[in-house]
């Protein structure tokens, strides 16, 4: 429970009302009660603000409409709905410690302060920092290292010699650290080409569920700092991506591609392998992306175009029967002329 000015002081936002009355949570304003905040980004929500039985609300700094309940007011609540709902959702982490039937290799090194449940698999050589949680079903190859406050939900398996950040959750039946697809052909048969780099997942990224990140050949794949990725989502060898990038569910990034930072792949989104994607890219959902992209653009379709150019493509296509129609109608005019022209002649 927290009084309304200490949400106010927390989200750094203007109180309007009593700042006195008691939240005990934040709620979509449809099922918000007395006790709790909810929020609206938009004027054009002020109808249901208005119907809304929530004690007090988020709403931006440009409100038009009378308010007649307490309000914090802030540049962009959407983001201050985030932080309250994030801050909300925090408890206190309370170590379980190791459970009797989880298997810990030698040489690991693994603190006091953590939560390690039933049917977990920990190889040797393998460092875990404090506040870590492994659901059941969890397997960490040897030589892999998890930091501090990690949370990796039931089923998830890291191959060995892998890193994982700070702060890092990774949601159920995601596989870090498979082999990178790799093969040579002879003229007989496949020849694989072993894997022999890791995978390195930087401080507070986020990976859904049944995602597959693939290890370098050599060197490393790599996912940067506070990046989100959705689920089902496929990352080939090598690959790198840049902190901050959002990646939704079903893209596929094949081999060697790096992508920069800030970038957002939309869903089912392609990337061609070793193609360079710059800092701040937006790709649209089921983009096909086979060639190097510059800083700041925006791309859609398959293949890729710059957002403007494909919008033209598109009328254009959208026209055609229209066009056909004309040059249809031209040819039967073309086609009657000539035939009196040579009637005139004869």
């Amino acid at each position: 429970m927290k009084k309304l000015y200490e949400i106010a002081e927390f989200l750094q936002g203007e109180l309007k009302g009593d700042g006195n009355i008691a939240i005990t949570d934040i709620q979509s304003l449809e099922n918000a009660g007395p006790e709790h905040i909810s929020f609206a980004v938009k004027p054009s929500l002020a109808e249901k603000v208005k119907n809304s039985d929530a004690g007090a609300f988020i709403l931006p700094k440009s409100w038009p409409h009378p308010i007649d309940k307490p309000a914090i007011l802030v540049e962009d609540p959407y983001v201050a709905f985030a932080k309250l709902a994030e801050a909300f959702a925090q408890k206190t982490f309370v170590p379980l410690g190791i459970s009797p039937k989880a298997i810990i290799g030698k040489g690991c090194s693994i603190p006091e302060e953590v939560s390690i449940f039933p049917g977990v698999v920990i190889e040797d050589s393998v460092t875990i920092g404090k506040h870590t949680t492994l659901y059941p079903g969890c397997f960490i190859g040897s030589h892999s290292t998890i930091g501090k406050g990690s949370t990796l939900f039931p089923n998830v398996t890291i191959y060995n010699n892998c890193q994982i950040g700070k702060g890092v959750i990774i949601h159920a039946g995601t596989v870090i650290g498979s082999d990178g697809f790799g093969y040579a052909w002879d003229g007989k048969r496949h020849i694989k080409i072993p894997q022999r780099g890791r995978v390195v997942i930087e401080d507070e990224v986020e990976i859904g569920a049944n995602c597959t990140i693939d290890r370098a050949t050599f060197g490393e794949t790599r996912i940067g700092f506070g990046t989100k990725i959705d689920n089902l989502v496929q990352i080939g060898h090598n690959v790198t991506i840049g902190p901050y990038s959002i990646i939704v569910a079903q893209v596929g990034i094949a081999g060697s591609t790096q992508v920069g930072s800030g970038v957002i792949i939309g869903g089912q989104a392609g990337l061609s392998g070793h193609i360079s994607i710059g800092n701040g890219v937006k790709i649209a959902a089921q983009s096909g992306v086979s060639k190097s992209i510059s800083d700041g653009q925006t791309i859609i379709g398959s293949p890729a175009l710059p957002y403007r150019e494909w919008l033209r493509q598109q009328s254009l296509i959208k026209n055609l029967s229209i066009m056909s129609k004309e040059v249809k109608a031209l040819k039967k005019e073309l086609s009657e002329l000539k035939e009196k022209m040579e009637q005139q002649n004869d």
